[in-house]
């Protein structure tokens, strides 16, 4: 039998898969925005005792994976496979940081889309029965991010009003093919859209069109609409990105009205200045295994549509003159299957 359906680009669990335990893990700019409260673990110190800023990230990786674990009641040995990646050139963030617990282990690359691709993956691989329980998690740092695709801290440089500012975070989450609810109920992965966009500086706009894309899909998939959902959450398009996301829905005559962003939830843009909100693998990573898949628990939302959005450039590309692709994958997540 088969473990569930392919309707257009979306699959439909037929046993939906359980978030058994999640963890999100942040660094003090992440404690003081309004989502502060929701966070396992907040480590005053951005090098969390480490000696580098990529170490750093492992370390915040290892600690969000050990949080979910325990939360879940269970030991690295249990777990079948573990899918992550970050934003460091080879993943090495994640992949330093699992080393150290013998699991089988799948790299993934989405950019800052990689949890909700980490999370699709591990949902599939659940719902088949090809694993007793997976575990999917991701992290970005700003220092690493900075010195990866930008300038070295140091130089001091301007930046423009619609760049956004790279979360200091990780999130984890266990997912197991029994057990109580959220459960995740469909997928639907994205396409690589590109717009043209040339700005690094302005990933919300190149990514904004792959997050209609996949959202119109999913929605066109199921024959639903907007109204579906309690709560529509992309990743990381910041207020540019936002904007743009709901004039294409208004363009199908359809009002987005339960859109919110990672990147505009995670920062007071009032009052810390993070200029276009917030990015990097960590922010949805976090805002989901902690103040989402928390509210979801509480009864604040009971179905949602996760859909994480990725800008794929490189350091090099971005140097060459190159477009800046965008990605999205979607996640739907109810607490009744």
């Amino acid at each position: 039998m088969k473990s569930g359906e392919l309707i257009g680009r979306t699959v439909v669990f037929r046993e939906p898969p359980s978030l058994l335990g999640h963890a999100s893990v942040g660094c003090r700019k992440e404690g003081e925005g309004p989502l502060g409260g929701s966070f396992d673990y907040l480590c005053a110190d951005a090098y969390f005792g480490a000696d580098t800023w990529e170490r750093a990230e492992s370390a915040m990786v290892r600690r969000a994976v050990e949080l979910a674990l325990d939360k879940s009641g269970l030991a690295p040995s249990d777990i079948s496979l573990t899918f992550a990646g970050d934003l460091l050139a080879q993943c090495v963030g994640s992949s330093f940081a699992l080393r150290e617990f013998g699991i089988p282990h799948f790299g993934v690359y989405g950019a800052c889309s990689t949890m909700s691709e980490a999370l699709a993956l591990a949902a599939m691989t659940a719902a088949a029965g090809y694993a007793d329980y997976t575990l999917a998690a991701t992290s970005s740092h700003f220092c690493t991010a900075e010195r990866q695709f930008r300038t070295p801290l140091e130089y001091g440089g301007q930046r423009p009003p619609s760049t956004q500012w790279t979360v200091t975070a990780a999130g984890a989450a266990v997912l197991s093919p029994a057990g109580p609810g959220p459960y995740i109920t469909a997928v639907t992965p994205g396409k690589i859209i590109d717009a043209g966009i040339t700005d690094a500086n302005n990933m919300g706009a190149a990514m904004a069109p792959a997050a209609y894309d996949t959202i119109r899909a999913h929605l066109d998939s199921l024959g639903a609409g907007p109204d579906r959902y309690d709560l529509i959450l992309t990743g990381d398009l910041g207020a540019v990105g936002s904007d743009i996301l709901r004039d294409f829905f208004r363009n199908d005559a359809q009002e987005l009205f339960n859109h919110d962003d990672c990147g505009l939830m995670i920062y007071d843009r009032d009052a810390q200045d993070v200029h276009s909100g917030g990015s990097g693998c960590g922010c949805s990573a976090s805002v989901l295994c902690g103040h989402i898949l928390n509210g979801m628990r509480a009864g604040r939302w009971n179905r949602i549509l996760f859909c994480a959005t990725g800008a794929l450039l490189s350091a090099v590309s971005s140097q060459q003159g190159e477009s800046v692709p965008g990605i999205c994958c979607a996640v739907e997540i109810s607490n009744s299957r």
